[in-house]
């Protein structure tokens, strides 16, 4: 069988409430995601044994981050692979191609996206014809983000993420992403979120509904100043450089500017596309910023090509 091909986006989270730890060490989370315009590609070839193997490379990271990115099981797409496989009993392996575009550890979901992807991939390669709600249950088991990524487009997010809910919502939006030198790992961005938080009380969190209207409405400027992250003190106490990028781009006139889920990459909402270029051209000085990228939302999620 040919080989088959999954695009799949990167997402961003408009906002990112987070509530006080639970039991099972996990955090409470209320969202709105948005798929963007930055996509991974995921190859799967089915193999006449039963091994799962994954590659990854990049033609556009110079920082050779994919280096870090795991090639044994605890690669999120090797995972979805083997879950689909438990879940349907096919025999056969595959061997997983991944074309990473979307940051390494930039809190924009670049390993559920692989995830997601990995599923729609590998259940086209293997014939296991399962639906997209069947694919969904799967995704919830892999863990935050995936199910969005199936999805794409905007939605609301509970639970640690895996809960997901479309959003009505109009308009498309221009967006510039400052991606930092090196990524951050969310669980350091977490652990920082509960030194930071001992001793106070941390209240459930909520979707503000400013933000759902602004939406609705396809108002940027609205959503702009509806923009938020309750993990934004977390990963600036544990990457300060980052608040100088968010006042470079704000200083160059974005509408709202928000770290990306756990970060390291910033977020800059944009009038238009002309206003996306200056805010891209202000955030060229910024010592933290290893390079700007122009974006617009929403996309579809995982689909084949």
């Amino acid at each position: 069988m040919s080989p088959v091909n999954v695009r799949v986006p990167a997402k961003i989270n408009l906002c990112l409430g987070v509530g006080p730890v639970r039991d099972d060490g996990y955090h409470p989370l209320a969202t709105v995601y948005q798929a963007v315009d930055l996509h991974d590609e995921v190859r799967a070839t089915v193999r006449e044994d039963d091994a799962i193997t994954v590659t990854v490379h990049s033609d556009v990271d110079a920082r050779s981050e994919v280096a870090v990115v795991p090639v044994d099981d605890d690669n999120l797409a090797v995972r979805a692979a083997r879950l689909l496989r438990d879940r349907t009993g096919v025999s056969a392996g595959v061997d997983l191609a991944i074309r990473k575009v979307i940051p390494v550890a930039g809190g924009m979901a670049g390993g559920s996206a692989d995830a997601a992807a990995s599923l729609v991939a590998c259940n086209e390669a293997w014939g296991t014809g399962l639906a997209r709600p069947a694919l969904e249950v799967l995704a919830g088991q892999l863990g935050s983000d995936v199910p969005f990524l199936l999805h794409g487009g905007n939605a609301v997010g509970g639970g640690r993420g895996e809960t997901v809910s479309p959003v009505l919502a109009r308009g498309s939006y221009h967006w510039v992403f400052a991606m930092a030198h090196d990524g951050l790992s969310t669980k350091a961005v977490f652990a920082e979120f509960d030194r930071i938080n001992a001793g106070r009380t941390v209240a459930e969190p909520a979707v503000p509904d400013a933000l759902l209207a602004a939406l609705r409405a396809g108002d940027a400027e609205a959503l702009g100043a509806a923009l938020s992250n309750d993990l934004t003190e977390a990963a600036l106490s544990l990457r300060p450089e980052l608040d100088d990028t968010l006042s470079i781009g704000i200083e160059a006139g974005a509408l709202g500017a928000i770290l990306s889920g756990s970060g390291p990459t910033a977020l800059f909402l944009a009038s238009d596309e002309q206003h996306s270029l200056d805010i891209a051209f202000a955030l060229t000085s910024a010592a933290g910023c290893a390079d700007v990228v122009q974006s617009r939302g929403p996309v579809p999620g995982a689909r084949l090509v």
